[in-house]
């Protein structure tokens, strides 16, 4: 058991992992998660930097243990998972600024890697609700009059997202059928995000 949002705990995990099953192909960085909920006056800078380390730093770390295997057989695959509050106003500023920092730090690298046949891409989910995840949490925890408000007011589809959806997504980004796509940021979100790009 290692705590991501520790980098040296980061090393711990890639070593017992090629330890176990040999060097990575494929990296899919998946956390996510805010000790704030609120605004810039309401976030203070050692939340703001612990949410930075929860959301960014432990997969950053990641991505530069798996680089040297992918580079050397010219293959690899790296897919970090986003959120559609990485793109748009949305959950709090701290979680905000981690999430847009993942997606910043996936298209650079995709660019920076595509030459070696490495492909990054990020996938931004939206409300997607799973056993013990803040989604569940927020319906088990509010009235259903305020959650079917907010059901009506911010998903289009009628419910809350569900996990496959993404583990699809991201199955195909780690296979040869997505060969052409680096750099990409896939929005998974039954069209709740507001954005056009």
């Amino acid at each position: 058991m290692v705590d991501i949002s520790d980098v040296s705990d980061a090393k711990t995990l890639h070593d017992s992992v090629v330890a176990g099953l040999g060097p990575l192909d494929i990296l899919v960085n998946n956390v996510g998660g805010s000790l704030t909920g609120s605004d810039l006056l309401g976030t203070n800078l050692d939340d703001l930097k612990a949410t930075l380390d929860l959301n960014l730093f432990g997969g950053y770390e990641l991505m530069r243990l798996v680089i040297p295997h992918m580079r050397e057989q010219k293959w690899g695959r790296i897919i970090n998972i986003a959120s559609i509050y990485g793109r748009e106003l949305g959950g709090d500023l701290a979680y905000m600024t981690a999430k847009a920092a993942v997606i910043a730090a996936t298209k650079h690298a995709a660019l920076s890697l595509a030459k070696d046949g490495i492909l990054v891409n990020s996938i931004a989910p939206g409300s997607i609700s799973h056993p013990d995840g803040s989604w569940e949490r927020f319906q088990n925890e509010n009235p259903v009059d305020v959650v079917n408000s907010f059901i009506e007011r911010n998903l289009p589809m009628g419910r809350f997202g569900w996990p496959e959806p993404v583990g699809d997504t991201a199955a195909f980004l780690a296979s040869e059928r997505a060969n052409l796509i680096t750099g990409a940021c896939i929005v998974v979100d039954g069209g709740q995000s507001y954005s056009s790009i």
